[in-house]
């Protein structure tokens, strides 16, 4: 049976040039960065170059990247290492009500520790407006986080209108750039940012690595301790083969990002073209034209995503409900009911993430096998018999 991989927000394949950049730092140049002997050196070497590429890729200097593991990390420095730093001047957070777990998590965590946290609610399509993010602000506010685009309906945010009020009011503004970098372009400056996170797995490098960039500037504290790594603001050795195959994941999407982005815009628009065609009751999540190229995401009435994704995988195709981090939690989408879906909708949610790897074939297959999943489920659900006699 064919598979076919429709879940590239979730996790992307590792480019087979990737893994070929990253093999000599598992052998021959496997030396600690930290090391002053010829093998610690070659390791340095290809630490530095991949800080000053990732550096380049996002209109910022080599000095403001700190290598993480990935993206939950950066999140989570962000967040603790600016308030931490900042205790004098405030014990206030505004962020959205759709941001990753990543940030609201640590947002909960934080709240038990007597900070404040405004969560800033979307409209309808998930877009948050640059002037209540303003109006939420106080004299008490420190940070303020909002993602570049959503990890499940693939809505893109209005950053650079958000941080150039926030930053005319002396605030730290920190994105999450972990669905966005690679696949669109993303310049701390035009975002007006002075903080960024990013993850290698999520543009066809390695997992387990990612960064954060940190404008120069920034009072922010280590938020991993022990050592004197990445300029005293990150312990722990680095993962030279992941920040080595993290750069080079992002010099193949440079080259190829306009060309992709176009074809992915394409293959997007004709999902979300027919398949309101060939099923009723289906709605479409999100932003209609400023969303990511590469995301739909629709809840259909009267049936469970869970079954859904079981019987798209029997036939071999694998998708999501949303992010990936949450797959194993029951509870509905707090980004759909964040938009205002009711809870029966938001379980009936599915998400179609495609990449640099998708072919038009495999559209169309899906195309042509989804409504028969749909109707085989429909025709077990008593609620949709009720509805529809």
């Amino acid at each position: 049976m064919d598979r076919t991989y429709f879940d590239y927000a979730a996790t992307t394949p590792t480019d087979a040039e990737v893994v070929e950049a990253m093999r000599p730092y598992f052998n021959s140049r496997f030396g600690n960065p930290s090391s002053i002997h010829s093998f610690g050196q070659e390791a340095r070497a290809g630490v530095e170059a991949a800080r000053e590429k990732i550096a380049s890729g996002l209109g910022a200097k080599p000095e403001e990247i700190v290598f993480t593991s990935g993206g939950t990390e950066a999140d989570n420095f962000a967040l603790f290492g600016t308030l931490w730093a900042n205790a004098q001047k405030g014990n206030h957070v505004v962020t959205t009500a759709i941001e990753h777990h990543a940030i609201l998590d640590p947002a909960r965590f934080l709240e038990k520790q007597g900070y404040k946290v405004t969560y800033v609610p979307p409209d309808k399509y998930g877009m948050v407006s640059p002037q209540d993010i303003a109006a939420a602000m106080t004299e008490k506010t420190v940070l303020v986080s909002v993602m570049h685009a959503n990890n499940e309906i693939g809505t893109i945010q209005p950053v650079a209108e958000i941080g150039r009020l926030v930053r005319a009011k002396g605030v730290y503004f920190h994105t999450d750039a972990v669905q966005t970098f690679g696949h669109i372009p993303v310049n701390v400056e035009d975002l007006q940012v002075d903080l960024l996170s990013l993850s290698g797995h999520k543009f066809y490098g390695p997992k387990g690595v990612g960064c954060l960039y940190i404008r120069k500037g920034t009072r922010i504290l280590p938020y991993l301790r022990g050592g004197g790594q990445e300029r005293r603001r990150r312990a722990s050795t680095e993962n030279v083969p992941g920040i080595v195959g993290m750069a080079k994941a992002f010099e193949i999407c440079e080259r190829k990002m306009e060309d992709e982005a176009r074809e992915q815009t394409r293959l997007r628009d004709k999902l979300i073209a027919e398949l309101p065609k060939r099923i009723d009751r289906v709605y479409l999540n999100g932003h209609p034209q400023k969303r990511l190229p590469n995301n739909v995401n629709f809840s259909i009435e009267y049936i469970e995503g869970e079954s859904m994704l079981l019987n798209l995988d029997m036939q071999g195709f694998a998708a999501s409900t949303g992010s990936a981090c949450t797959s194993g939690d029951l509870e509905p989408s707090h980004v759909l009911l964040a938009v205002g879906q009711p809870h029966e909708l938001c379980h009936g949610s599915i998400r179609l993430t495609i990449g640099r790897f998708t072919k038009e074939e495999e559209i169309d297959r899906f195309l042509d096998t989804f409504p028969g999943i749909v109707k085989k489920l429909r025709s077990m659900s008593p609620l949709y018999e009720e509805k529809t006699t």
